[in-house]
């Protein structure tokens, strides 16, 4: 939707083909009618924060006042008590006990000497947890949270995991972070911008802006073939119910899962291409909306529950990013499972699930059932790329023979097999957009340092 934009802006009329029933892929929001009024929700909390000023003012163009700076409450919940994050000493202390903070600065201490005498080789993401932490601190609420969210051993993860989503994140930062409330590392911030109508107002904006610049939008459409011959992308197939439709584009722009891109390719890729996609997986994810008859359930925008006991990995109170997501005196509460499509908890029944979630929430003192007046399931394949420790090789193969192509630019989470933030996945698709008005190919990896073009400043449209 953001490379749309930038075209539209440039005066290009574009066809966007979207397989769900609205836009915004998986920051879009959705909307329930109740008795008692409507109830907002995105696909996962959605905060947004960048260093990036041209995003902003995208968006503000957009969004107008309905995009509001919103403060930031996290905690993580391990053996039934509730901690702060980024940490709060108070907090920390009064729950966590002498003996295992002991525990904790002794194992630091120790890998601090070990990277004097002989540093541990970084391999994985346990590797790299452990290193960086001691190995008590990151068995805590780190290492046992990323098995749950990938399904995998922590040793079998790839350290580019920690890389990309945790880099400069230390022990020190943390503390400078509770004692001096400094700067740091992106996962620490105070506060982060937020729509009053959810994450997928944005993408509803969008969509209403190029559409009355005459570009078109089909929603529960996909791509069911994309013929190309040499280096050149010549046919698209698309299909829409029973509406079929063959699009000739000078450019294509594709956030679809990278590997359902690679199977609809005509001629095939070689095989050496179709071998090496097989071995790309994505984590999927099953969702419980629960709407619920409290003003309050708890203070946080989300709360994490690394303990494997919890079979839900974290939830999400809606009214806590804006109060116009739900009715007054009304909340909501958003929880999620991380699974494999096709898994136990992805066949599960929605009052399997329920039955689940309520328990543990009660027992963990959150919520009691007879508060919750309805429940609503969902699920979403190809939500995380899989980072195991061979993903690097199979992925370079597949972009290498994707991005020869003149006229083809994968992008986004799915489309790149590649975890980015929102702010991210906007700032690939901006980059992608300028790489097809200009002819030069950006490198939309390397989002955060690409700049020449942010660096111009953004210029609102004249309303």
């Amino acid at each position: 939707m953001a490379a749309a934009m930038e075209l539209s802006r440039a005066g290009k009329t574009v066809t966007v083909v979207e397989k769900a029933p609205q836009v915004g892929g998986l920051a879009r929001t959705l909307v329930f009618e109740r008795p008692e009024g409507t109830y907002r929700t995105d696909i996962g909390p959605h905060r947004f924060y960048s260093k990036n000023k041209y995003l902003y003012d995208f968006i503000e163009d957009l969004l107008g006042e309905q995009w509001r700076e919103v403060p930031r409450l996290t905690r993580f919940c391990v053996d039934g008590k509730f901690y702060f994050y980024p940490i709060r000493f108070r907090n920390v202390l009064s729950q966590l006990g002498m003996l295992r903070a002991f525990m904790m600065m002794r194992d630091y201490a120790w890998e601090r000497l070990r990277k004097l005498v002989a540093p541990r080789s970084i391999h994985s993401f346990e590797d790299y947890a452990v290193s960086q932490f001691g190995r008590t601190l990151a068995e805590f609420n780190m290492l046992n949270y990323t098995e749950k969210i990938w399904g995998l051993p922590c040793g079998e993860i790839s350290v580019d995991w920690a890389n990309q989503r945790i880099g400069g994140l230390s022990l020190w930062a943390a503390l400078k972070k509770a004692v001096w409330k400094s700067s740091g590392p992106k996962t620490l911030v105070d506060s982060f911008y937020y729509p009053s109508l959810g994450s997928g107002s944005i993408y509803e904006a969008i969509r209403r802006r190029i559409e009355n610049k005459g570009s078109v939008i089909h929603v529960g459409a996909e791509p069911v073939r994309i013929r190309w011959k040499g280096r050149k992308i010549t046919d698209v197939d698309i299909h829409c119910g029973e509406l079929k439709q063959t699009c000739r584009p000078q450019h294509v722009v594709s956030s679809i899962p990278i590997t359902r891109a690679v199977e609809i390719f005509d001629p095939a890729p070689p095989l050496c291409v179709t071998e090496a996609a097989s071995h790309l997986r994505f984590r999927a994810q099953v969702y419980l909306f629960l709407t619920v008859r409290r003003e309050r359930i708890v203070p946080d925008n989300w709360v994490y529950f690394p303990d494997k006991s919890v079979p839900f990995g974290r939830i999400s109170e809606m009214k806590n990013f804006s109060a116009e997501m739900c009715p007054p005196g009304h909340t909501s509460l958003f929880v999620e499972f991380f699974c494999f499509a096709g898994d136990e908890i992805w066949n599960a029944a929605k009052d399997t699930l329920f039955s689940m979630t309520v328990a543990a929430l009660e027992r963990l003192r959150v919520l009691d059932r007879t508060d919750v007046t309805s429940a609503h399931l969902f699920r979403q394949s190809h939500v995380y790329p899989l980072y195991d420790l061979h993903y690097s090789e199979y992925l370079g193969v597949v972009l290498k023979w994707l991005d020869n192509f003149e006229n083809f630019h994968a992008i986004g989470r799915p489309g790149r097999f590649r975890y980015t933030n929102q702010d991210h996945s906007l700032e690939m698709g901006v980059l992608a957009a300028q790489s097809v008005l200009d002819g030069r190919r950006r490198d939309v990896d390397e989002v955060t340092k690409e700049n020449e073009y942010f660096e111009r400043g953004f210029v609102p449209e004249k309303k």
